[in-house]
């Protein structure tokens, strides 16, 4: 635990700078991992008797104010035991099978299977159950929940875990826990593009789920914005074709960031900089960029890479103003003009050098020989470049 999320008391016992959903968290006494980033198929996980499964939080040093994760494993043959709250959860399945049940505020109940790469929310207040259906293998999912928001707004846990306010308006049809949905568009107002929003409960599998071109973020980039139980929770996921990299952008703090499918690596820097903090890319990956910390990713496979990113401030329910900015294209807009994206042909020359080099380590061929003299790039003497390019160990400075 990082001095960020220490709890501070005064010397007569009283904690005079109170963080109630730490309190909270540190008394569940399971393993609580902060970072600036982790291995979520890896981390250490212990008995949680909120849900009689095993767990453990994966919190980061990026997290931000509203949202954090936690990693919830089950036991072959075995479920949680129901549980509710006043916040909400969106779970991404990182291994095994199970099923989940949602009982709705009329009392109906949806049950619905799931897989590795599924997505899933629980509507506002909703009891639920989740069940490994698997006799032999262990299910592991990730769950981004803004109780850190919930919880240090009104810090008081009856309120939040054994409230009977129903919310019947988060459910929407029942179909929406069998995987459908309605689709929807958005112009945005800068920078041109069009947000395709999917509202629904379930993604039965991120992989092979449809998705809209969004060339604002780089050329052959594909995305779709998810409105998860009409939340005020973010999500959506991103592809990244074969031979090519986003364009490096920032945002407010606790985007916690999925590697979903193919394999590379994300630089990290603040502005001015010399030095990148790199991890890598691949299932089970999760991290946060803290804020205003420039962030781009790179898929150095033979496949499209898939990411799935989830934070405060949906398509429907921005709530926060940068939230709102990005909805509107803001954040698709370069920093030369106001925006919070790095052109390609503005960023550090050592960035595409690093890629054309990862690229020819894999057998993979670039793809972005529109964009750049890749022969001219390669050929900059290496002592002109201010520095290298470090990769620590998922490690990162705390802000």
């Amino acid at each position: 635990m990082s001095a960020s999320d220490d709890i501070h008391f005064a010397s007569n016992g009283g904690a005079i700078f109170r963080d109630p959903y730490m309190e909270w968290a540190t008394r569940q006494e399971i393993p609580i991992h902060l970072d600036f980033g982790h291995d979520l198929l890896a981390l250490e996980t212990a008995p949680w008797a909120r849900y009689d499964a095993r767990g453990c939080f994966a919190h980061t040093h990026g997290r931000g104010d509203f949202c954090a994760n936690f990693v919830l494993e089950i036991e072959p043959a075995r479920k949680t035991k129901p549980v509710k709250h006043l916040h909400e959860a969106f779970f991404f399945a990182l291994s095994g099978y199970g099923s989940t049940t949602v009982w709705l505020t009329d009392g109906t109940k949806n049950t619905f299977e799931w897989g590795p790469k599924a997505l899933f929310a629980i509507p506002l207040n909703c009891e639920y159950q989740i069940f490994n259906t698997s006799g032999h293998e262990r299910a592991r999912l990730s769950c981004t929940n803004d109780l850190p928001l919930a919880l240090n707004h009104y810090h008081n846990e009856e309120f939040i875990f054994a409230n009977d306010f129903k919310f019947p308006e988060r459910s929407g049809p029942e179909n929406r826990f069998q995987g459908e949905g309605e689709h929807s568009t958005y112009d945005r107002k800068k920078n041109g593009g069009q947000i395709n929003i999917w509202e629904t409960n379930f993604v039965q599998d991120l992989t092979a789920f449809k998705l809209y071109e969004l060339n604002t973020r780089g050329k052959g980039s594909r995305n779709v914005f998810f409105q998860l139980a009409d939340g005020t929770m973010h999500s959506h996921t991103s592809e990244i074709p074969v031979g090519r990299y986003k364009k490096a952008h920032r945002h407010a703090a606790g985007t916690h960031v999925h590697a979903v499918s193919g394999s590379g690596y994300s630089l990290l820097w603040y502005e001015g900089d010399d030095r990148f903090v790199e991890l890598p890319w691949r299932h089970g990956i999760m991290y946060t960029p803290p804020f205003w910390m420039f962030h781009q990713h790179f898929n150095t496979s033979d496949a499209p890479a898939r990411y799935l990113a989830c934070s405060i401030g949906s398509a429907r329910y921005p709530f926060i103003s940068l939230r709102r900015v990005s909805n509107e294209g803001g954040g698709s807009t370069s920093v030369k003009q106001g925006g919070r994206q790095i052109e390609y042909e503005d960023q550090d020359p050592r960035i595409h050098r690093k890629f054309l080099r990862e690229l020819k380590a894999n057998g993979t061929d670039s793809l972005m020989g529109d964009i750049f003299d890749e022969e001219a790039i390669m050929q900059i003497p290496e002592a002109s470049l201010t520095g290298p390019i470090r990769t620590p160990e998922l490690k990162g400075p705390a802000i």
